[in-house]
């Protein structure tokens, strides 16, 4: 029998450009939040796991990161594990915390992500994204995007002042779009949709309300993607603190939220369109595991690094029919009020994106929509949530993914 686990405690900073502060301080500010949320101290904390992905590459830290941007928030003398796995840096901690509990290993765990992207050099932020696909191989992006374009690959586009996932993901919605008639318009009305959510996040990054022709009239990254439909490039961290049910007793139960299920899957050399993908394959184990299904879902977080990754999640999540991704954003239903809410707290188009915090503050996200503190953004009667996220891309799809359910503590048997 799955040993039942609860978060007690979330904690996340805003997310932007802090050019001045340090990630070990974004890293003790999200802590700190953490443990007073949980009304918890550092020393009840038997491991921590930290999530990071561009210290290395950015800050010179090549190693033990966590050790040294954990010890200033008082962790220290236990397990602290560092974490990379592309953008599902963080959403991996939670799932290793959560993974070191059920093992019975410690009973009280904490998951951090930390990232600090903003650097006077923008080439050399973006270069982090060459790593996130098969770096020896280069090449087999480029037959990628130029297969999706049906196009010769010495003339597919390689990124240049962007990260390259935007070229992955718009090639993936001109195939969409040829495949189910998917439109730009579509695409328009998820990040009109995130944006205008994201003006009730006092967290986001961009906090300014856009209409559908807004954003169609803006830059143009490449087609069919304008600049407000891509995630920014941002600093940030969240945590979450996670106890088996032993535990909980010691904390304050009724604002605590039930882990459901916790799925990390890889990715597999399928091809395109003949094979379950990745994101489906996690969030039918998880659904499993919790015992629930798609329809039970009252809102979700995904992974919506441009907008049509957030069109192709609630595909694969089942919030949908296949092709029917971009019509339920386009009728209204994933919007605030609508039957299917999707990334009340802007998404990663709005509240940013610091790669290896991203999972955590979709996790922190829930938590305030499942306890009723989400304000201005509050799903009514949200019992259950969802949090999807990707991160890398190897072939046709995502080198790994992850799904949480989450589920409101009046509900715990």
């Amino acid at each position: 029998m799955t040993v039942p686990l609860y978060i007690v405690g979330v904690g996340s900073t805003p997310t932007g450009r802090f050019a001045d502060v340090a990630l070990r301080t974004m890293a003790r500010q999200a802590i700190d939040l953490a443990l007073a949320d949980a009304g918890a101290t550092a020393d009840q904390v038997g491991a921590a796991f930290f999530a990071n992905v561009g210290q290395s590459l950015l800050q010179g830290q090549h190693m033990i990161g966590g050790q040294v941007a954990l010890r200033e928030a008082g962790l220290d003398g236990i397990p602290i594990i560092n974490v990379e796995n592309a953008c599902a840096s963080a959403s991996t901690a939670f799932y290793l915390a959560c993974a070191h509990l059920r093992a019975g290993l410690c009973d009280v765990a904490l998951a951090v992500g930390a990232e600090k992207l903003s650097h006077p050099d923008k080439a050399r932020t973006f270069s982090i994204f060459d790593g996130a696909h098969d770096a020896e191989r280069p090449e087999a992006l480029l037959r990628f995007l130029a297969q999706q374009a049906g196009e010769d690959p010495t003339q597919a586009p390689v990124a240049q002042q962007r990260s390259v996932f935007m070229d992955i993901y718009a090639a993936l919605a001109r195939a969409h779009m040829a495949r189910h008639g998917t439109t730009q318009r579509q695409l328009a009305h998820v990040a009109a949709k995130n944006h205008g959510h994201s003006v009730h996040n006092p967290l986001a990054q961009h906090r300014v309300a856009m209409s559908v022709d807004e954003v169609l009239a803006a830059r143009a990254i490449t087609w069919p993607l304008t600049l407000p439909m891509c995630a920014p490039i941002g600093d940030g961290a969240a945590a979450a603190l996670i106890v088996r049910e032993d535990a909980l007793e010691r904390f304050d139960a009724k604002r605590a939220v039930r882990v459901r299920a916790s799925v990390l899957v890889s990715g597999s050399d399928r091809i395109d369109g003949r094979e379950t993908p990745i994101s489906r394959r996690a969030a039918l184990r998880a659904y499993a595991e919790a015992g629930v299904g798609p329809e039970d879902i009252d809102v979700s977080e995904v992974h919506d690094a441009t907008a049509f990754g957030e069109i192709v999640q609630c595909e694969h999540l089942g919030l949908c029919e296949p092709g029917q991704g971009g019509w339920l954003a386009e009728q209204g239903h994933t919007t605030l009020g609508g039957r299917r809410p999707v990334n009340p707290s802007g998404g990663l188009e709005s509240k940013g994106h610091p790669i290896g915090a991203t999972g955590l503050m979709q996790i922190h996200e829930l938590v305030l929509q499942l306890r009723g503190e989400a304000g201005g953004r509050q799903v009514a009667n949200a019992r259950l949530a969802l949090a999807e996220n990707g991160g890398g891309f190897l072939g046709h799809e995502e080198a790994a993914a992850t799904i949480t359910i989450l589920e409101q503590a009046a509900r715990r048997a």
